[in-house]
């Protein structure tokens, strides 16, 4: 019980550790690839979608072992207009991102490129507002 505890209390730090590494990792690789440098960008997308498919495990265990969190601080509503638009936008990032990843995958790049240029802005601002969430969460 007490390692559950211990568990539930540090993922939520670790998650937002995941959400950071991650927005840096895409700011990162689409620095790469706007200026043609192809294997790192592949390198820190790659990587980027590793902290996607880590936080998404550890958000939905610590959801599993404690529920969701309450928010109780001051602008109660941007909160929850913050946390809607986060949530709605967070559950299209693995269909964005895996089909934008096949296509790279599959040397279809004028493909990739279409879809990259909508699943980059969607994929920074969930990795973005999840960092914003956790801090309106627990500081």
């Amino acid at each position: 019980r007490r390692y559950v505890a211990l568990v539930v209390d540090a993922l939520p730090h670790f998650n937002a550790s995941l959400n950071a590494a991650a927005g840096t990792l895409l700011f990162v690789g689409w620095r790469f690839v706007r200026n043609g440098r192809v294997p790192p960008h592949r390198a820190c997308m790659s990587a980027a979608f590793v902290c996607s498919v880590l936080f998404l495990i550890s958000y939905l265990t610590r959801y599993a072992l404690a529920g969701h969190q309450v928010y109780t601080g001051p602008a109660r509503e941007f909160y929850l207009l913050l946390l809607g638009t986060h949530v709605t936008l967070a559950a299209l990032v693995p269909f964005l991102a895996l089909r934008t990843i096949y296509l790279a995958v599959s040397e279809r790049f004028p493909e990739h490129r279409r879809w990259a240029r909508v699943t980059f802005p969607i994929w920074m601002y969930v990795s973005v507002t999840g960092i914003w969430v956790y801090w309106m969460l627990y500081h």
